[in-house]
């Protein structure tokens, strides 16, 4: 009796907290494992969210590196620039009558190259035209000055547009 006495104070006494110890570690381990599961579902379903998210950033990279201007040195973005400025004038119906000096700006990254020519046509619809080829120019041209007379029968007018261009690699003249 007085056995099973001192057995059941040494269960009550050393066993029972040993027994809820364990019972608390594996409650936590439990808990530990739930919070786990949900963080990588989580991060499952945000796995879709940012691969889509890459393909677009890397759409638009694509489609930037499209609108500008390449060459390996700032002479050849600025004939690029100026051959694909006549060519758009010549698709809409105007005529170039002259071209100023390009004029290359360059900050840490990048160049900027503004051109400007003079031009005239017959017909005042040529110049909408002309605009519009602009702007869905690849590479793109943006115009950042514009004038448009009416001389008798002719239209006359001057287009300043730039280009960009990354000077990383860009031999400067």
């Amino acid at each position: 009796m007085l056995f099973a006495f001192v057995a059941l104070v040494f269960a009550v006494s050393k066993a029972l907290p040993a027994i809820d110890g364990i019972y608390q570690q594996r409650q936590l381990s439990i808990e530990t494992l739930q919070l786990d599961i949900v963080r990588e579902n989580r991060l499952i379903e945000e796995t879709v969210i940012w691969r889509d998210r890459r393909a677009r950033v890397e759409a638009d990279l694509q489609q930037l590196h499209n609108e500008i201007f390449s060459g390996d040195t700032v002479a050849v973005v600025e004939a690029s620039i100026q051959s694909e400025l006549r060519q758009h004038a010549r698709d809409a119906g105007i005529t170039v009558s002259s071209t100023r000096l390009a004029e290359p700006i360059q900050t840490a990254d990048w160049i900027v190259i503004s051109q400007e020519v003079s031009f005239r046509t017959d017909n005042q619809k040529n110049t909408i035209a002309f605009l519009e080829k602009l702007e869905q120019s690849v590479p793109r041209l943006r115009v950042t000055e514009f004038s448009f007379n009416k001389n008798r029968n002719q239209y006359a007018g001057s287009i300043t547009v730039v280009g960009f261009a990354r000077s990383e690699g860009l031999i400067l003249d």
